[in-house]
């Protein structure tokens, strides 16, 4: 199995900022309040690559089915993302709240260690199944047909963005729009979903 460090990249820069307004961001944040921001980060991100896994798996699996309808799927997901992300960005930063105090009810206590770390792992392992980010992780690991560049991308971007919840969260919460974010994060999915049908058209 070869990886190609460009699409990683591409796959990194998909994955940022569709994920970024995401409830990811703010549960890591607000497990960050109760756990030390290290051992929260190191169980977030072992429950992303454990997810992440599974999305790349699944992705390349639908891989292996007729080129045409698996391009119709993929492109049919990035569609879905662009629709949820668009509709969801005039409530962002309602909602923002809303999650925030969602996740606070389901942190335990104070915790150090490897303690803190399963806590954080259970937090995000539980929430973030089915999450859009997953949809597209599998959808990307279906259209390059490249599950280990994609999976090592969408990796890194969500540990990335885990990390910066867990040391800069309410700071950044501060001085950007989520609702800015999710419009750009749909606007990715739609140019995705164009892009995609049109190789479908042409194949």
């Amino acid at each position: 199995m070869t990886f190609s460090l460009v699409t990683a990249a591409i796959v990194f820069g998909l994955i940022f900022p569709v994920e970024l307004p995401d409830k990811t961001f703010i549960a890591t944040l607000v497990l960050a309040t109760r756990y030390r921001p290290l051992m929260v980060w190191i169980g977030v991100t072992a429950a992303f690559a454990v997810q992440t896994l599974v999305a790349v798996t699944l992705g390349g699996l639908v891989a292996q089915l007729p080129h045409r309808p698996v391009q119709a799927v993929a492109a049919a997901m990035f569609l879905l993302g662009a629709v949820l992300l668009f509709r969801g960005s005039g409530q962002a930063d309602a909602e923002e709240a809303e999650v925030e105090e969602e996740f606070e009810a389901k942190v335990a206590g104070p915790a150090t260690g490897f303690r803190a770390i399963g806590a954080s792992f259970l937090v995000l392992f539980l929430a973030e199944w089915g999450d859009l980010s997953q949809l597209l992780t599998a959808s990307l690991a279906a259209r390059y047909q490249d599950p280990l560049s994609v999976g090592v991308g969408a990796f890194l971007a969500l540990a990335t963005i885990s990390a910066l919840g867990a040391a800069l969260g309410r700071q950044l919460l501060k001085r950007m729009r989520l609702a800015t974010i999710r419009r750009v994060g749909a606007s990715v999915c739609l140019l995705l979903a164009l892009l995609t049908l049109v190789e479908l058209v042409r194949g």
